[in-house]
């Protein structure tokens, strides 16, 4: 029997905000354990939350941006459950009212554009995080993590492979660092996937019963992890077992997952509205401020460079891929206009200089405007265009002026037609034997006699003089 997979995917979000989700503590990620904390997000008794506004508005941006309805009112929930790392004994969370609900984000598969629903994008305070010594058995709780806002972003199980779903969490990944609401940091855990993924027959309309996959803080591996976990329901089937519904953890070691613990039904965490925090009251006028304040989100950013710039397909796929670089191919086209020219130069040298040092372009030490200098050189023939990659490279490394680089290097292209003619000359005498041939009509020895010239001069002689030249002189 064919067996298909139906996976859904929800992910959580940590929101870019200065503070806490009910609290006035620190979110800044790396501070020592248990030093942004206080009694209202350890939950000492006789202290009471106040919703952070900011929050809110950062929902209401994602809820937007992906389509989704806008519940008016919502409300805030005690999701009750016992862990070390929950202080209160309970998470603030949302459950039956939550802020948004029936969204879509189009996704491309294999050239064609696939729309998968989102349920619902609720709020929710984090937990703090567990670390356990190595050395004895024993754990530590540190409750910075304790309060930090989150989203939580559920898909409709409307994904059917792997790959879609780790294109289904770039795109997402790309919209909220668009929007300016999480930086998308999976290894530091700020934005964090669950998989929900179940076998059925092919041609079924009924769901199997599903595993729940956790501890995949990277695209890799949670297209990794579904794979393996494809793999292994299929086997159960066929072997004419049955799918334990349960949670498992992906081991990025040994490239498996393994079961954690049977899953929870909803009763189970006994939700009840939170009596400290009255309902979430969104009008119309904060919903079209919002809605006004969007910035141009990652589809509609490529459709106009497609347009604009007239750039190749898989040129503005990658440099819209993250607001930053887009920006940077921007403000580099603002000051040399050619785009496509432009986009070469970032596409080739500048990423791979990036991939490289593992470096993201806010930490480029070559400026849009030091590049767009750079080109602007090689059109009017102050260098050519292999010095250029020479400079670049000590632009790269030492964040000089292009101009402070070629003059320091003594790196200006030679254009004066005598002096390139004597070089000319000295190169034709010295291979004489060759000049007989291409004058028999060996006319690939043009580029051997380029290629000499180009050396005796450092690589500085203009290319075109030095071919117009040469064939002019070989013609004699």
């Amino acid at each position: 029997m064919e067996y298909e997979a139906v996976i859904g995917l929800e992910v959580h979000a940590q929101l870019l905000t200065e503070s806490k989700i009910f609290c006035g503590c620190s979110t800044k990620f790396g501070a020592a354990p248990n030093t942004h904390t206080c009694p209202v997000c350890l939950g000492m008794p006789g202290v009471l939350p106040v919703l952070n506004r900011k929050v809110v508005e950062f929902t209401l941006r994602l809820a937007l941006a992906t389509h989704c309805q806008i519940v008016r009112t919502s409300r805030f929930a005690r999701k009750n459950y016992f862990y070390p790392d929950l202080p209160k004994g309970y998470q603030i969370s949302q459950y039956d009212l939550p802020v948004a609900e029936h969204g879509w984000i189009d996704i491309e598969v294999n050239g064609k554009s696939k729309r998968i629903g989102i349920t619902r994008i609720h709020l929710e305070e984090d937990a703090g995080k567990l670390i356990h010594d190595e050395g004895q058995a024993v754990s530590y709780v540190d409750f910075n993590r304790t309060g930090v806002p989150l989203i939580e972003i559920v898909s409709e199980p409307e994904l059917r492979s792997p790959a879609e779903a780790s294109t289904y969490l770039k795109k997402l990944r790309d919209i909220v660092r668009y929007l300016d609401i999480c930086d998308g940091n999976m290894e530091e855990g700020s934005l964090r996937c669950d998989a929900n993924i179940s076998l059925r027959p092919v041609g079924s309309d009924g769901l199997g019963v599903k595993t729940e996959l956790k501890n995949m803080n990277s695209f890799r591996f949670v297209q990794r992890a579904l794979e393996y976990e494809i793999k292994r329901q299929r086997a159960i089937l066929e072997q004419g077992g049955a799918i334990v519904q349960e949670t498992r953890l992906w081991d990025s070691d040994k490239s498996i997952t393994h079961g954690m613990r049977g899953k929870e039904e909803a009763h189970d965490y006994r939700y009840f509205p939170d009596p400290d925090l009255v309902p979430v009251e969104v009008d119309g006028k904060w919903i079209e401020k919002v809605r006004r304040e969007l910035p141009e989100l990652p589809d509609a950013k490529k459709a106009r460079f497609l347009e604009q710039y007239e750039l190749p397909e898989h040129d503005a796929v990658v440099l819209t891929g993250s607001k930053e670089l887009a920006d940077y191919f921007e403000a580099c086209v603002g000051r040399f206009s050619q785009p496509k020219k432009v986009s070469n130069w970032i596409l080739v040298e500048l990423l791979r200089e990036l991939n490289r040092d593992d470096r993201d372009i806010n930490q480029c030490p070559v400026t849009p405007e030091a590049l767009a200098d750079l080109l602007d050189m090689v059109e009017r023939n102050v260098i050519s265009g292999k010095i250029a990659k020479s400079v670049f490279e000590e632009m790269y490394a030492t964040g000089k002026a292009p101009e402070a680089i070629v003059e320091e290097k003594g790196l200006k292209q030679v254009t004066d037609e005598d002096e390139i003619g004597h070089v000319i000359d000295s190169v034709l005498a010295a291979h004489q034997n060759e000049v007989e041939e291409y004058r028999a009509g060996k006319a690939k020895l043009l580029g051997f006699f380029i290629g000499q010239v180009m050396k005796l001069t450092g690589g500085k002689a203009n290319p075109q003089i030095v071919n117009e030249i040469l064939r002019d002189k070989l013609k004699q």
